[in-house]
């Protein structure tokens, strides 16, 4: 094997590709084959041709439409990486378009030109107050416009890159998850519990959002734990719980480069804290731990409670409501949330019991899924 490598080594030293390296230019060097989409909404046939025009020489993929209610549908089919959209359209304006788009999950990250032949500071104010990424208003200058589009362009591949890594990491988390065939399912249940308890507890959208990500990624560290101590049939022993300790503070350093999982950071490394300091890796206590954190842990004991295991059966809702009440009186939870938890397994929100575990599914197999924050959680 040590001769392969070298071999290998050898052959990517002599490549054209590797000391010709002068014949591929940067500009060559891209993720995709495919070229970038623009959205252009214009009720206006001549200034959707203009811009045809003027963006025809770089090879961008152009789509059009005259009407906001056909570019929404565009938008719910097609991957569009910018829109370029009138000030005046038929129907909504282009402010009231964009603020649409920015208040949607599943477009605010796409960049908006809003284009306009109204003057004024207060007409470009009003615009980039909307959500709008940059304002340019006619006559257009060809060459100015096809620099703010290929800078737009390029914010955007850099957010699909930080997305992109996110996505990994989250399938990472599933992965984790599939090591263990009694807990499956349990990231997903514990996305809709934990976020719907978020709500209740009046967390701000951003909050809830990180509590979505932390449901997937809250055990990530775990992939540091060695198979013979994470499915250790019998007790663990001292050194072997010291181990298993780590894997909240192994999960923050894994997900800590990429920038915008920074507010499940503390999700991620205090999930085990308890409200008397007791739990780890920190020992915090009271509010010292994170509410987010402490809004995650409830979910995640009510799911195991009621689960299945290998070592005992899935427990009924209303004993382990019990259990969180005699955690609680003993100081282990944060008392208000356990009231709030009660209260919303009450009216129903959450199952009494969860199905047996699936079949085991090779890690070969996992693949990412869409997931998506409860709608009720956001409004």
């Amino acid at each position: 094997m040590p001769g392969q490598i070298g071999g290998l080594s050898e052959a990517v030293e002599k490549s054209p590709l590797v000391n010709g390296w002068e014949l591929l230019r940067e500009d060559q060097l891209t993720e995709s084959d495919q070229p970038p989409t623009i959205l252009i909404i214009d009720s206006q046939e001549i200034n959707r041709r203009l811009l045809r025009g003027i963006l025809k020489q770089p090879g961008y993929r152009l789509l059009e439409t005259a009407r906001p209610a056909e570019a929404f549908e565009i938008l719910g089919r097609a991957k569009v990486d910018l829109v370029v959209a009138d000030l005046v359209m038929a129907g909504i304006s282009g402010l009231e378009f964009c603020r649409q788009m920015k208040d949607n999950r599943k477009t605010r990250l796409i960049p908006v030109l809003i284009i306009t032949s109204i003057q004024g500071v207060e007409t470009e104010v009003a615009g980039l107050a909307s959500g709008a990424d940059d304002f340019l208003t006619r006559p257009l200058h060809a060459s100015l416009f096809r620099t703010r589009i290929a800078s737009l362009l390029r914010q955007k591949a850099a957010v699909d890159s930080l997305e992109e890594a996110e996505s990994i990491l989250c399938v990472l988390g599933q992965a984790v998850e599939q090591r263990d065939e009694a807990i499956s399912g349990h990231c997903k249940r514990l996305d809709r519990m934990c976020t719907a308890l978020g709500a209740a507890a009046g967390v701000s959208r951003p909050q809830l959002l990180a509590l979505h990500r932390g449901a997937f990624l809250h055990d990530i560290g775990k992939v540091s734990v060695p198979d013979s101590i994470l499915f250790k049939p019998g007790p663990l022993t001292k050194q072997e719980w010291g181990i298993m300790h780590l894997h909240p503070i192994k999960g923050e350093e894994i997900c800590r480069p990429v920038k915008s999982l920074a507010g499940v950071l503390p999700i991620i490394r205090s999930h085990h804290e308890r409200w008397d300091g007791s739990g780890y890796p920190d020992g915090l206590a009271g509010e010292e731990v994170p509410l987010l954190a402490r809004i995650l842990q409830m979910a995640d004991i009510y799911d195991a409670l009621t689960s299945p295991r290998p070592y005992k059966p899935a427990l009924p809702g209303p004993e382990a409501i019990e259990i969180l009440e005699r955690e609680t009186s003993r100081g282990w939870r944060d008392p208000a949330l356990n009231r709030l938890f009660r209260e919303l397994w009450e009216t129903g929100i959450y199952p009494a019991e969860q199905p047996a575990p699936a079949a085991r599914i090779p890690l070969r197999s996992v693949r990412p899924e869409p997931v998506q924050v409860p709608a009720a959680a956001l409004k």
